[in-house]
């Protein structure tokens, strides 16, 4: 194994992919926070709302993404959720202009999108749970 493919193995495993999920929720329940208690000086319930929603859904769609048989279409609609709502936040913030939102949401998407990339294109089996034998049935 060369050094390049050893190195996309690790940045394109189910534990990486399951990772940058994660940093993405976290992301989001730190956004929530600041909007639901109005430390960012807007009063912003809905997006707080909304953000931390996209935030559960993401962690739910990482450990069912390394822990389940079907793990990888829910992280693959987790991650559509949480591009659905970006794009729609996107679409809000803008309006309103307040420029740190928009940068975020900005930066985010992107990432976003490169998981989906990643999921999809994802070539080993996801899950550490394997289903039972014929003979185990």
């Amino acid at each position: 194994m060369t050094f390049m493919s050893a190195l996309r193995a690790l940045i394109t495993g189910p534990r990486a992919i399951a990772v940058l999920m994660v940093v993405q929720a976290v992301s989001l329940a730190v956004a929530s926070a600041l909007h639901l208690s109005g430390a960012d000086g807007h009063d912003a319930t809905g997006a707080g709302i909304a953000e931390a929603v996209i935030c559960v859904v993401l962690l739910a769609g990482a450990i069912a993404y390394r822990r389940v048989p079907w793990g990888r279409p829910a992280a693959r609609a987790a991650t559509g959720f949480a591009i659905a709502g970006f794009c729609y936040g996107l679409s809000v913030t803008a309006r309103g202009s307040d420029l740190p939102d928009v940068i975020y949401h900005a930066t985010v998407l992107p990432l976003l999108v490169v998981t989906m990339i990643l999921i999809v294109r994802a070539k080993t089996p996801t899950a550490s749970v394997r289903a039972p034998s014929m003979a185990e049935r």
